[in-house]
Protein backbone atom coordinates (compact mmCIF):
# COMPACT_ATOMS: atom_id res chain seq x y z
CA UNK A 1 0.00 0.00 0.00
CA UNK A 2 3.06 2.04 0.26
CA UNK A 3 2.52 5.54 -1.51
CA UNK A 4 5.22 6.81 -4.47
CA UNK A 5 7.40 9.46 -3.17
CA UNK A 6 8.43 12.44 -5.71
CA UNK A 7 10.31 15.42 -5.68
CA UNK A 8 8.39 18.33 -3.40
CA UNK A 9 8.37 21.26 -3.40
CA UNK A 10 10.22 23.71 -0.63
CA UNK A 11 8.44 24.63 2.32
CA UNK A 12 7.01 28.19 2.37
CA UNK A 13 7.90 29.90 5.34
CA UNK A 14 7.15 33.72 6.94
CA UNK A 15 9.13 35.12 9.64
CA UNK A 16 7.69 36.70 11.53
CA UNK A 17 7.58 40.65 12.02
CA UNK A 18 10.38 42.47 13.47
CA UNK A 19 9.71 43.21 16.86
CA UNK A 20 11.70 43.78 20.24
CA UNK A 21 11.69 40.54 22.57
CA UNK A 22 10.84 42.84 25.64
CA UNK A 23 8.34 45.11 25.93
CA UNK A 24 8.59 48.73 26.87
CA UNK A 25 8.96 49.86 30.41
CA UNK A 26 6.19 50.60 31.98
CA UNK A 27 5.76 52.29 35.65
CA UNK A 28 3.18 52.36 37.68
CA UNK A 29 1.38 55.49 38.93
CA UNK A 30 3.61 57.01 42.12
CA UNK A 31 1.17 56.93 45.12
CA UNK A 32 -1.66 55.44 42.94
CA UNK A 33 -1.21 51.67 42.08
CA UNK A 34 -4.75 50.53 41.69
CA UNK A 35 -4.82 53.00 38.34
CA UNK A 36 -3.84 51.59 34.98
CA UNK A 37 0.00 51.51 34.21
CA UNK A 38 1.36 53.96 31.47
CA UNK A 39 4.69 54.60 30.07
CA UNK A 40 6.79 57.14 32.00
CA UNK A 41 7.28 59.59 29.36
CA UNK A 42 3.54 59.62 28.97
CA UNK A 43 2.76 60.46 32.76
CA UNK A 44 5.18 62.89 33.15
CA UNK A 45 3.30 65.02 30.02
CA UNK A 46 -0.01 64.57 31.81
CA UNK A 47 1.65 65.39 35.50
CA UNK A 48 3.03 69.20 33.88
CA UNK A 49 -0.93 69.85 32.11
CA UNK A 50 -2.65 68.42 35.50
CA UNK A 51 -2.34 72.03 37.40
CA UNK A 52 -5.00 73.21 34.58
CA UNK A 53 -7.52 70.26 34.16
CA UNK A 54 -9.44 68.54 37.48
CA UNK A 55 -8.90 65.49 38.82
CA UNK A 56 -11.64 63.71 37.03
CA UNK A 57 -10.28 64.77 33.47
CA UNK A 58 -6.92 63.33 34.32
CA UNK A 59 -8.22 60.13 35.27
CA UNK A 60 -9.91 60.08 32.00
CA UNK A 61 -6.72 60.38 29.86
CA UNK A 62 -4.66 57.88 32.50
CA UNK A 63 -7.38 54.85 31.86
CA UNK A 64 -7.03 55.90 28.14
CA UNK A 65 -3.94 55.82 28.30
CA UNK A 66 -3.70 52.82 30.28
CA UNK A 67 -5.99 51.03 27.43
CA UNK A 68 -4.49 52.20 24.51
CA UNK A 69 -0.80 50.57 26.03
CA UNK A 70 -2.61 47.35 27.00
CA UNK A 71 -3.96 47.05 23.66
CA UNK A 72 -0.74 47.94 22.15
CA UNK A 73 0.70 44.63 23.47
CA UNK A 74 -2.17 42.96 22.50
CA UNK A 75 -1.88 44.07 18.96
CA UNK A 76 2.13 42.90 19.37
CA UNK A 77 0.58 39.03 19.31
CA UNK A 78 -1.38 39.36 16.07
CA UNK A 79 -0.76 38.41 12.97
CA UNK A 80 1.58 40.04 9.63
CA UNK A 81 -0.59 40.57 6.93
CA UNK A 82 1.21 37.36 4.68
CA UNK A 83 -0.45 34.99 2.82
CA UNK A 84 1.30 31.88 1.79
CA UNK A 85 3.24 32.21 -1.80
CA UNK A 86 1.89 28.39 -2.94
CA UNK A 87 -1.46 27.91 -3.95
CA UNK A 88 -2.47 24.77 -2.32
CA UNK A 89 -3.85 23.59 -5.75
CA UNK A 90 0.26 22.92 -6.59
CA UNK A 91 0.84 21.68 -2.83
CA UNK A 92 -1.88 19.38 -1.98
CA UNK A 93 0.47 15.84 -2.28
CA UNK A 94 2.98 17.33 0.04
CA UNK A 95 0.29 19.05 2.69
CA UNK A 96 -1.38 15.59 2.78
CA UNK A 97 1.59 14.07 4.26
CA UNK A 98 3.32 12.81 0.41
CA UNK A 99 7.19 13.19 2.21
CA UNK A 100 5.92 12.63 5.73
CA UNK A 101 6.02 16.58 6.08
CA UNK A 102 9.50 16.55 6.05
CA UNK A 103 10.56 20.11 6.66
CA UNK A 104 7.16 21.54 7.16
CA UNK A 105 7.14 21.19 10.96
CA UNK A 106 10.29 23.04 11.81
CA UNK A 107 9.62 25.93 10.69
CA UNK A 108 6.03 26.07 10.46
CA UNK A 109 4.59 25.72 7.19
CA UNK A 110 2.15 28.58 6.72
CA UNK A 111 -0.17 26.24 4.20
CA UNK A 112 0.09 23.02 6.25
CA UNK A 113 -1.13 24.96 9.21
CA UNK A 114 -3.81 26.98 7.65
CA UNK A 115 -5.03 23.25 6.73
CA UNK A 116 -4.38 21.51 9.69
CA UNK A 117 -7.19 24.56 11.15
CA UNK A 118 -9.65 23.87 8.64
CA UNK A 119 -9.58 20.28 9.05
CA UNK A 120 -9.82 20.47 12.93
CA UNK A 121 -12.42 22.99 12.75
CA UNK A 122 -14.55 19.85 10.34
CA UNK A 123 -13.96 17.56 13.60
CA UNK A 124 -15.31 20.84 15.79
CA UNK A 125 -18.87 21.10 14.21
CA UNK A 126 -19.49 17.44 15.27
CA UNK A 127 -19.34 18.66 18.75
CA UNK A 128 -20.98 22.10 17.61
CA UNK A 129 -23.97 19.73 15.71
CA UNK A 130 -24.51 17.28 18.44
CA UNK A 131 -27.29 17.73 20.96
CA UNK A 132 -26.53 16.96 24.25
CA UNK A 133 -29.58 18.30 25.50
CA UNK A 134 -30.95 15.41 27.80
CA UNK A 135 -34.52 17.18 27.60
CA UNK A 136 -35.02 17.13 23.90
CA UNK A 137 -36.50 14.04 22.50
CA UNK A 138 -33.40 14.15 20.12
CA UNK A 139 -30.73 13.85 22.67
CA UNK A 140 -28.21 12.50 20.89
CA UNK A 141 -28.69 13.03 17.38
CA UNK A 142 -27.29 15.57 15.04
CA UNK A 143 -29.48 19.19 15.81
CA UNK A 144 -29.33 20.06 11.89
CA UNK A 145 -30.11 18.11 8.49
CA UNK A 146 -27.32 17.66 6.82
CA UNK A 147 -28.15 19.89 3.50
CA UNK A 148 -28.12 22.52 5.64
CA UNK A 149 -25.25 21.70 8.45
CA UNK A 150 -22.61 24.12 7.66
CA UNK A 151 -24.67 26.95 6.93
CA UNK A 152 -26.67 26.19 10.28
CA UNK A 153 -22.76 26.15 12.28
CA UNK A 154 -22.01 29.49 10.60
CA UNK A 155 -20.04 27.30 8.02
CA UNK A 156 -21.45 28.86 4.14
CA UNK A 157 -18.19 28.84 2.89
CA UNK A 158 -16.92 25.15 4.44
CA UNK A 159 -16.49 24.04 0.68
CA UNK A 160 -18.07 20.61 1.67
CA UNK A 161 -21.38 19.11 1.29
CA UNK A 162 -22.48 16.23 3.23
CA UNK A 163 -23.16 12.91 1.44
CA UNK A 164 -24.11 10.84 4.98
CA UNK A 165 -24.61 10.91 8.50
CA UNK A 166 -22.71 8.13 10.75
CA UNK A 167 -24.33 6.49 13.41
CA UNK A 168 -22.98 3.65 16.39
CA UNK A 169 -24.71 1.88 18.72
CA UNK A 170 -25.17 2.90 21.88
CA UNK A 171 -24.75 0.03 23.75
CA UNK A 172 -21.51 0.22 24.69
CA UNK A 173 -21.12 2.72 27.13
CA UNK A 174 -18.44 5.34 27.14
CA UNK A 175 -18.92 7.91 29.54
CA UNK A 176 -20.03 11.27 28.11
CA UNK A 177 -20.01 10.05 24.58
CA UNK A 178 -23.22 8.71 24.35
CA UNK A 179 -26.46 11.18 25.33
CA UNK A 180 -29.68 9.85 25.95
CA UNK A 181 -32.68 11.78 26.43
CA UNK A 182 -35.21 11.68 29.52
CA UNK A 183 -38.11 11.68 27.53
CA UNK A 184 -39.86 8.89 26.99
CA UNK A 185 -40.38 8.87 23.60
CA UNK A 186 -37.34 10.23 21.25
CA UNK A 187 -35.82 9.78 17.63
CA UNK A 188 -33.85 6.84 18.75
CA UNK A 189 -33.46 4.58 22.04
CA UNK A 190 -30.40 2.58 21.16
CA UNK A 191 -28.43 5.27 18.55
CA UNK A 192 -26.08 7.72 18.90
CA UNK A 193 -24.92 10.20 15.86
CA UNK A 194 -20.81 9.92 15.56
CA UNK A 195 -19.91 12.37 12.59
CA UNK A 196 -20.72 12.74 8.56
CA UNK A 197 -18.91 12.09 5.32
CA UNK A 198 -18.30 15.00 3.26
CA UNK A 199 -17.32 15.61 -0.29
CA UNK A 200 -15.71 18.90 -1.26
CA UNK A 201 -17.79 21.28 -3.86
CA UNK A 202 -16.63 21.82 -7.15
CA UNK A 203 -15.30 25.18 -6.32
CA UNK A 204 -13.97 23.53 -2.85
CA UNK A 205 -11.98 20.93 -5.18
CA UNK A 206 -10.45 23.40 -7.26
CA UNK A 207 -8.74 25.23 -4.76
CA UNK A 208 -7.88 22.26 -3.36
CA UNK A 209 -6.65 20.95 -6.11
CA UNK A 210 -8.77 17.69 -5.92
CA UNK A 211 -11.86 15.78 -5.19
CA UNK A 212 -11.15 15.41 -1.14
CA UNK A 213 -13.64 13.16 0.72
CA UNK A 214 -13.61 13.69 4.70
CA UNK A 215 -14.60 11.67 7.14
CA UNK A 216 -15.02 13.45 11.03
CA UNK A 217 -15.13 11.77 13.79
CA UNK A 218 -17.27 12.97 17.16
CA UNK A 219 -15.13 12.19 20.40
CA UNK A 220 -15.30 13.39 23.75
CA UNK A 221 -16.04 17.03 24.92
CA UNK A 222 -14.88 17.31 28.74
CA UNK A 223 -14.66 14.53 30.72
CA UNK A 224 -12.12 12.31 30.86
CA UNK A 225 -12.79 9.17 32.42
CA UNK A 226 -13.39 7.42 28.94
CA UNK A 227 -10.10 6.48 28.47
CA UNK A 228 -9.82 4.78 31.66
CA UNK A 229 -12.60 2.03 30.74
CA UNK A 230 -11.03 1.16 27.53
CA UNK A 231 -7.54 0.88 28.75
CA UNK A 232 -8.55 -3.06 28.53
CA UNK A 233 -6.88 -5.27 25.63
CA UNK A 234 -5.48 -5.71 22.46
CA UNK A 235 -7.91 -7.77 19.87
CA UNK A 236 -6.34 -8.69 16.43
CA UNK A 237 -8.55 -6.56 14.06
CA UNK A 238 -8.76 -9.70 11.25
CA UNK A 239 -11.48 -11.18 14.45
CA UNK A 240 -13.57 -7.86 13.59
CA UNK A 241 -13.73 -8.87 9.89
CA UNK A 242 -10.97 -6.49 9.20
CA UNK A 243 -8.86 -7.82 6.65
CA UNK A 244 -5.41 -8.67 7.93
CA UNK A 245 -3.00 -11.91 7.05
CA UNK A 246 -1.05 -10.66 10.11
CA UNK A 247 -3.34 -11.83 13.32
CA UNK A 248 -0.54 -9.82 15.45
CA UNK A 249 -1.87 -6.52 13.69
CA UNK A 250 -3.70 -5.48 17.09
CA UNK A 251 -5.72 -2.55 18.27
CA UNK A 252 -7.70 -1.48 21.40
CA UNK A 253 -10.92 -3.39 21.82
CA UNK A 254 -12.75 -1.26 22.81
CA UNK A 255 -12.07 1.46 20.00
CA UNK A 256 -12.60 -1.45 17.74
CA UNK A 257 -15.93 -2.79 19.31
CA UNK A 258 -17.67 0.86 18.98
CA UNK A 259 -16.24 1.19 15.31
CA UNK A 260 -17.55 -2.20 14.25
CA UNK A 261 -20.72 -3.20 16.37
CA UNK A 262 -24.08 -2.73 15.22
CA UNK A 263 -27.93 -3.48 16.48
CA UNK A 264 -29.88 -5.20 13.55
CA UNK A 265 -33.13 -4.72 15.30
CA UNK A 266 -32.35 -0.01 15.31
CA UNK A 267 -32.78 1.78 12.02
CA UNK A 268 -29.82 3.77 12.69
CA UNK A 269 -27.20 1.33 13.58
CA UNK A 270 -28.36 -1.42 11.77
CA UNK A 271 -25.11 -1.18 9.53
CA UNK A 272 -22.14 -0.51 12.07
CA UNK A 273 -20.10 2.30 11.98
CA UNK A 274 -17.00 1.14 9.68
CA UNK A 275 -20.09 -0.44 6.78
CA UNK A 276 -21.46 3.06 6.85
CA UNK A 277 -18.16 4.53 5.98
CA UNK A 278 -16.89 1.44 3.78
CA UNK A 279 -20.11 2.01 1.67
CA UNK A 280 -20.17 5.87 1.41
CA UNK A 281 -15.94 6.47 0.76
CA UNK A 282 -16.36 3.80 -2.28
CA UNK A 283 -19.52 5.04 -3.46
CA UNK A 284 -17.40 8.78 -3.45
CA UNK A 285 -14.38 7.13 -5.02
CA UNK A 286 -15.88 5.36 -7.51
CA UNK A 287 -18.20 8.28 -8.71
CA UNK A 288 -15.46 10.91 -9.16
CA UNK A 289 -12.49 8.86 -9.97
CA UNK A 290 -14.70 7.42 -12.86
CA UNK A 291 -14.73 11.10 -14.39
CA UNK A 292 -11.45 11.10 -14.39
CA UNK A 293 -10.64 13.49 -11.21
CA UNK A 294 -7.63 13.17 -8.68
CA UNK A 295 -9.29 12.26 -5.48
CA UNK A 296 -8.03 12.14 -1.54
CA UNK A 297 -9.29 10.68 1.38
CA UNK A 298 -9.17 12.46 4.69
CA UNK A 299 -10.20 11.27 8.42
CA UNK A 300 -9.74 13.83 11.21
CA UNK A 301 -11.42 13.89 14.82
CA UNK A 302 -10.40 14.97 18.06
CA UNK A 303 -9.65 12.74 21.23
CA UNK A 304 -11.84 9.51 20.67
CA UNK A 305 -12.70 10.47 17.31
CA UNK A 306 -9.37 10.30 16.37
CA UNK A 307 -9.00 6.64 17.61
CA UNK A 308 -12.05 6.36 14.78
CA UNK A 309 -10.12 8.08 12.53
CA UNK A 310 -7.16 5.99 12.64
CA UNK A 311 -9.12 2.72 12.30
CA UNK A 312 -11.36 3.68 9.87
CA UNK A 313 -8.52 4.83 7.12
CA UNK A 314 -6.14 1.77 7.86
CA UNK A 315 -9.74 -0.54 7.20
CA UNK A 316 -10.19 2.08 3.68
CA UNK A 317 -6.84 1.41 3.04
CA UNK A 318 -6.53 -2.18 3.81
CA UNK A 319 -9.74 -3.28 2.12
CA UNK A 320 -8.56 -1.02 -1.45
CA UNK A 321 -12.01 0.77 -0.83
CA UNK A 322 -9.83 3.99 -1.59
CA UNK A 323 -9.38 3.05 -5.32
CA UNK A 324 -5.74 3.81 -4.72
CA UNK A 325 -6.18 7.58 -3.58
CA UNK A 326 -3.91 8.92 -0.68
CA UNK A 327 -5.54 8.14 2.77
CA UNK A 328 -4.16 10.51 5.49
CA UNK A 329 -5.44 11.29 8.88
CA UNK A 330 -5.20 14.23 10.80
CA UNK A 331 -5.58 13.77 14.54
CA UNK A 332 -6.12 15.80 17.11
CA UNK A 333 -5.09 14.74 20.73
CA UNK A 334 -5.82 11.46 19.99
CA UNK A 335 -5.22 8.36 22.32
CA UNK A 336 -2.52 5.34 21.23
CA UNK A 337 -4.62 2.85 18.82
CA UNK A 338 -3.18 -0.78 18.51
CA UNK A 339 0.80 -2.12 18.83
CA UNK A 340 3.77 -2.31 17.45
CA UNK A 341 2.73 -3.99 14.04
CA UNK A 342 -0.32 -2.18 13.64
CA UNK A 343 1.89 0.93 13.35
CA UNK A 344 4.26 -0.53 10.70
CA UNK A 345 1.46 -2.09 8.43
CA UNK A 346 -0.42 1.31 8.91
CA UNK A 347 2.40 3.13 7.74
CA UNK A 348 2.43 1.06 4.91
CA UNK A 349 -0.36 3.13 3.20
CA UNK A 350 -1.70 6.08 5.19
CA UNK A 351 -0.06 8.71 6.16
CA UNK A 352 -1.01 10.43 9.66
CA UNK A 353 0.01 13.44 11.81
CA UNK A 354 -0.89 13.82 14.85
CA UNK A 355 -1.86 17.50 16.85
CA UNK A 356 -0.81 17.03 20.49
CA UNK A 357 -0.68 19.37 23.69
CA UNK A 358 2.28 18.19 25.73
CA UNK A 359 0.50 18.52 28.77
CA UNK A 360 -2.47 16.25 28.01
CA UNK A 361 -2.69 12.86 29.26
CA UNK A 362 -5.24 11.39 26.48
CA UNK A 363 -2.47 11.07 23.75
CA UNK A 364 -0.02 9.03 26.42
CA UNK A 365 -2.61 6.12 27.06
CA UNK A 366 -2.76 3.45 26.63
CA UNK A 367 0.77 1.83 26.91
CA UNK A 368 2.03 3.80 29.55
CA UNK A 369 5.28 1.66 30.02
CA UNK A 370 5.46 0.00 26.64
CA UNK A 371 4.96 2.22 23.97
CA UNK A 372 7.14 3.66 20.79
CA UNK A 373 9.25 5.66 23.22
CA UNK A 374 11.10 2.88 24.65
CA UNK A 375 14.16 1.08 23.64
CA UNK A 376 13.43 -1.14 19.98
CA UNK A 377 14.85 -4.33 22.03
CA UNK A 378 12.36 -3.58 24.93
CA UNK A 379 9.05 -3.09 22.61
CA UNK A 380 10.11 -5.92 20.56
CA UNK A 381 10.10 -8.22 24.09
CA UNK A 382 7.01 -6.43 24.99
CA UNK A 383 4.56 -6.82 21.74
CA UNK A 384 2.98 -9.84 23.17
CA UNK A 385 1.64 -7.76 26.00
CA UNK A 386 -1.53 -6.83 26.05
CA UNK A 387 -0.90 -3.26 26.99
CA UNK A 388 2.18 -2.46 24.49
CA UNK A 389 0.78 0.58 22.17
CA UNK A 390 2.34 2.47 19.55
CA UNK A 391 1.76 5.52 18.24
CA UNK A 392 1.36 5.59 14.40
CA UNK A 393 2.32 8.91 12.11
CA UNK A 394 4.23 12.19 12.84
CA UNK A 395 3.70 13.95 15.82
CA UNK A 396 3.50 18.40 16.14
CA UNK A 397 3.97 18.99 19.96
CA UNK A 398 2.27 22.34 20.99
CA UNK A 399 2.35 23.46 24.57
CA UNK A 400 -0.16 25.20 25.69
CA UNK A 401 2.13 27.44 28.38
CA UNK A 402 3.71 29.29 25.66
CA UNK A 403 0.20 31.41 24.65
CA UNK A 404 -0.25 34.57 26.81
CA UNK A 405 -3.77 34.64 26.19
CA UNK A 406 -3.85 31.03 28.29
CA UNK A 407 -4.73 31.03 31.76
CA UNK A 408 -2.91 28.51 34.20
CA UNK A 409 -5.11 25.92 35.20
CA UNK A 410 -5.20 22.74 36.50
CA UNK A 411 -8.59 21.24 35.17
CA UNK A 412 -7.30 18.77 32.28
CA UNK A 413 -10.15 19.20 30.28
CA UNK A 414 -8.74 22.47 28.92
CA UNK A 415 -5.65 20.87 27.98
CA UNK A 416 -7.49 18.90 25.95
CA UNK A 417 -9.68 20.92 24.29
CA UNK A 418 -9.95 21.27 20.62
CA UNK A 419 -10.51 24.59 19.80
CA UNK A 420 -7.47 25.15 22.04
CA UNK A 421 -5.71 23.14 19.84
CA UNK A 422 -6.10 24.57 17.09
CA UNK A 423 -5.82 28.12 18.62
CA UNK A 424 -2.13 26.95 19.57
CA UNK A 425 -1.79 25.81 16.13
CA UNK A 426 -2.20 29.32 14.52
CA UNK A 427 0.63 30.60 17.10
CA UNK A 428 2.99 28.28 16.56
CA UNK A 429 6.03 28.52 14.33
CA UNK A 430 8.36 26.46 15.39
CA UNK A 431 10.39 24.90 18.16
CA UNK A 432 11.88 27.84 20.09
CA UNK A 433 10.10 30.82 17.98
CA UNK A 434 7.86 33.23 19.61
CA UNK A 435 3.91 32.54 19.95
CA UNK A 436 2.07 34.67 17.03
CA UNK A 437 -1.15 34.45 15.77
CA UNK A 438 -0.90 33.62 12.02
CA UNK A 439 -4.64 34.05 10.61
CA UNK A 440 -6.51 36.50 13.64
CA UNK A 441 -8.40 33.08 14.58
CA UNK A 442 -10.30 34.82 17.32
CA UNK A 443 -9.21 34.02 20.51
CA UNK A 444 -12.69 33.84 22.47
CA UNK A 445 -13.84 30.66 20.01
CA UNK A 446 -10.79 29.00 23.01
CA UNK A 447 -13.78 29.25 25.71
CA UNK A 448 -16.87 28.32 23.31
CA UNK A 449 -16.36 25.12 25.53
CA UNK A 450 -14.10 25.65 28.52
CA UNK A 451 -12.71 28.24 30.78
CA UNK A 452 -9.16 28.56 29.31
CA UNK A 453 -8.69 32.39 28.83
CA UNK A 454 -7.58 34.72 30.25
CA UNK A 455 -10.01 36.34 32.50
CA UNK A 456 -8.74 40.16 31.41
CA UNK A 457 -9.76 38.80 28.15
CA UNK A 458 -13.73 39.03 29.38
CA UNK A 459 -14.73 36.00 27.46
CA UNK A 460 -17.57 34.21 29.36
CA UNK A 461 -16.53 30.59 29.55
CA UNK A 462 -18.35 27.88 28.17
CA UNK A 463 -20.41 30.74 26.11
CA UNK A 464 -22.06 28.85 23.17
CA UNK A 465 -25.25 27.70 23.61
CA UNK A 466 -28.29 27.77 20.72
CA UNK A 467 -30.99 30.40 21.91
CA UNK A 468 -33.53 29.64 24.85
CA UNK A 469 -31.17 26.05 24.82
CA UNK A 470 -33.80 25.66 21.74
CA UNK A 471 -37.13 26.34 22.86
CA UNK A 472 -39.20 28.32 21.19
CA UNK A 473 -43.14 30.30 21.71
CA UNK A 474 -46.15 28.38 20.10
CA UNK A 475 -48.82 30.10 18.23
CA UNK A 476 -50.74 29.66 21.91
CA UNK A 477 -48.14 31.84 23.66
CA UNK A 478 -46.51 28.29 26.04
CA UNK A 479 -42.55 27.82 25.05
CA UNK A 480 -41.40 24.10 23.62
CA UNK A 481 -39.28 22.49 21.76
CA UNK A 482 -40.21 22.38 18.30
CA UNK A 483 -40.01 19.34 15.97
CA UNK A 484 -37.29 18.79 13.31
CA UNK A 485 -37.00 17.19 9.89
CA UNK A 486 -37.15 13.54 9.64
CA UNK A 487 -33.90 12.21 10.79
CA UNK A 488 -31.98 10.87 7.85
CA UNK A 489 -31.28 7.17 8.43
CA UNK A 490 -28.96 4.95 5.42
CA UNK A 491 -29.23 5.35 1.54
CA UNK A 492 -30.82 3.26 -0.54
CA UNK A 493 -27.14 2.21 -2.13
CA UNK A 494 -26.03 0.73 0.54
CA UNK A 495 -26.59 -2.99 0.42
CA UNK A 496 -25.45 -2.36 -2.80
CA UNK A 497 -22.05 -1.07 -2.45
CA UNK A 498 -21.54 -3.49 0.86
CA UNK A 499 -22.17 -6.30 -1.63
CA UNK A 500 -19.73 -5.11 -3.61
CA UNK A 501 -17.32 -4.82 -0.85
CA UNK A 502 -18.70 -8.57 0.11
CA UNK A 503 -19.45 -6.85 3.82
CA UNK A 504 -23.29 -7.80 3.17
CA UNK A 505 -24.63 -9.38 6.04
CA UNK A 506 -28.82 -10.51 7.01
CA UNK A 507 -29.79 -6.75 8.26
Amino acid sequence: MALPHPKLLPPVFFPLRNRPTQPSPILPLPGNPTLPHLKHESFSQLQASAKDESLSTLITELEQQGDHSSQTAEDDLLPPNRQPEHRLSERWREIHGLGDWAGLLDPMDPLLRSELIRYGELAQACYDAFDYDRFSRHCGSCKYNHRHFFTNLGMPDAGYEITRYIYATSSFKIPNFFASSRRPRTWSDRANWIGYVAVSSDEGSARLGRRDIVVAWRGTVTRLEWIADLMDYLRPVSAAGIPCRDPGVKVESGFLELYTGKDPGCLFCKFSAREQVLAEVRKQVELYKSSGEEVSVTMTGHSLGSALAMLSAYDVAETGVSGGSPVCVFSFSGPRVGNGRWKERFEEGVKALRVVNVHDSVPKVPGIFFNERVPEAVRRMAESLPWSYSHVGVELALDHKLSPFLKDTGDPSCYHNLEAHLHLLDGYHGPGQRFVLASGRDPALVNKACDFLEDHHLVPPFWRQDENKGMIRAADGRWVQPDRPKIDDHSQDTHHHLRLLGLLRDH
